[in-house]
């Protein structure tokens, strides 16, 4: 569920595809895309937005086996003109920045174990296409995800500490106000069976959406958030990608952090 993606060890290794383009996966590796798919789609219904469902059925996912990439990238590209780039488990900031600006999704072409299947840290095929890449097949939100690619290229390291806030609080843990009610839009909630049970109870705050706001929001990844930003629509993230969100970032900077809302990683695991 990285927001964004760095180096770091990881015992995942993403598969390379043979002579003709194909992946090839184990039985097992199938058999968890599909208890993931099963289990996922179930849980989301009357909790995602529509655009997300919408992409969703656009895309045509199979339900046994992984998907191929370039069965994603078609679909993409006749939509919203992103597609997928095939990367291993974690890449660094400049890679990830590189790739949203040039409108291509990184997605590691791993998938978790069945030991992991409720949670882990690095973001497997799973997250990356039945999470992420419906919502691309959205105007307003590809618009938004190549432009906070565009801008992170540019960025200095601190700048881009704050823009992985953002990024966070809208691509993977964003929230969306509908005629139908409160809805899920991002990846890392849709993806997450306890995410997506928690973030529309009663335990977590949810907060009108304010750029500022969430560029100053810390988060920790390794637990369910405690607080996720609410947008009106989804057409918000396109005028956001059309105002000066590095202007935002400075501002976030001279305000400072707002005070954590859960507790320090060492504290919680004690």
């Amino acid at each position: 569920m990285n927001g964004s993606k760095t180096k770091k060890p990881t015992k995942y290794q993403a598969h390379q595809p043979d002579e003709n383009g194909i992946i090839h996966y184990s039985d097992t590796e199938n058999a968890t895309w599909q208890a993931l798919m099963r289990r996922q789609k179930d849980l989301i219904e009357g909790r995602a937005c529509q655009e997300y469902i919408d992409g969703l059925e656009r895309l045509t996912l199979p339900e046994d086996r992984i998907p191929q990439l370039g069965d994603v990238d078609r679909v993409l590209q006749q939509t919203t003109g992103w597609q997928t780039a095939q990367v291993p488990a974690l890449i660094p900031f400049n890679t990830f920045f590189e790739l949203l600006a040039n409108r291509r999704f990184p997605v590691a072409t791993f998938i978790r174990t069945p030991e992991e299947m409720d949670y882990l840290q690095e973001p497997d095929i799973f997250h990356e296409i039945f999470g992420h890449c419906p919502m691309l097949t959205n105007p307003a939100f590809a618009e938004f995800t190549a432009t906070y690619g565009k801008l992170g290229l540019a960025a200095s390291k601190e700048e881009r500490i704050y823009l992985a806030r953002l990024y966070w609080m809208t691509v993977e843990f964003g929230l969306v106000d509908t005629a139908q009610g409160r809805r899920i839009y991002g990846g890392g909630i849709i993806s997450s069976p306890k995410e997506t049970l928690h973030v529309l109870s009663d335990v977590p705050a949810h907060h009108p959406f304010d750029p500022v706001d969430a560029l100053r929001t810390p988060y920790r990844i390794d637990i369910l958030q405690p607080l996720y930003y609410v947008i009106d629509d989804l057409s918000a993230l396109q005028e956001l990608a059309e105002q000066d969100i590095m202007a935002m970032v400075h501002e976030a900077m001279q305000h400072g952090l707002f005070a954590p809302t859960f507790e320090p990683k060492q504290a919680a695991s004690a």
